[in-house]
């Protein structure tokens, strides 16, 4: 199969697998309306919103595009899929941090994050395959009390290279496709989904309210009122 048929057979799952989800796609992300929520991964090649998963709304994109193949048949394919979801009230408790793997950007993030701090966790086997950081200004205490052990646990057993984090009042999820198949896809926006319900979760443990899962943290409405409550019907 050539890079092109590739890249189209790989833009043909996810179309299809966001018709089978009951979630939109779009070749290209575009922007919301000046006056609706902001769009999770605007110009995001393959580009799905809605409910990607159980309890789980965000959005989801190509990542870590290649240009691939011969010289007259290239195409630029997904090295990674990416998955964000709207999320202030985490950001209200961590504005900014990220989890990257270190099996595949050990020297790079040393490079790029001598102005961040590192948090370090109880669980040496999350420390080993993981780097998390936040800002040099900002207190790292507040990441390390919201993530405990069960967290940390089921992170370290994703056996892919993974990066997560909040950045811009949103949380994001990477995942380092091995192949470029339906069954990868599938895994990558479970995993996605899988992280959203943790955090919540970890933020319940923590005394804080999260908003209910919703089409808000896709963009899609306004964020309710109050945390915990859905928002009013007209």
């Amino acid at each position: 199969m050539s890079a092109a048929e590739e890249a189209q057979a790989w833009a043909g799952m996810v179309r299809e697998f966001g018709e089978k989800r009951g979630v939109r796609y779009e070749p290209i992300g575009g922007l919301n309306p000046a006056d609706a929520p902001p769009a999770l991964c605007p110009g995001g090649t393959n580009r799905l919103t809605g409910k990607l998963d159980d309890e789980f709304w965000g959005a989801s994109c190509d990542a870590e595009e290649r240009e691939e193949g011969g010289l007259f048949k290239k195409a630029v394919l997904p090295g990674a899929v990416l998955v964000k979801a709207h999320m202030p009230d985490l950001a209200s408790v961590v504005p900014i941090f990220n989890v990257e793997s270190l099996e595949k950007n050990a020297e790079d993030i040393v490079q790029r994050h001598t102005s961040r701090r590192r948090v370090e966790f109880e669980s040496l086997d999350f420390n080993k395959r993981f780097q998390a950081t936040v800002p040099s200004d900002h207190d790292p205490i507040a990441l390390r009390e919201l993530f405990g052990p069960a967290f940390l646990d089921w992170v370290s057993t994703i056996d892919r290279d993974i990066d997560f984090g909040v950045s811009e009042r949103q949380i994001y999820f990477l995942w380092r496709v091995r192949e470029r198949t339906a069954d990868e896809f599938e895994l990558a926006i479970d995993a996605g989904g899988e992280l959203f319900r943790r955090v919540r979760r970890e933020m319940e443990e923590a005394n804080v309210q999260p908003f209910p899962a919703g089409p808000w943290h896709a963009g899609l409405e306004p964020f309710p009122e109050n945390p915990g409550y859905p928002p009013p019907t007209s």
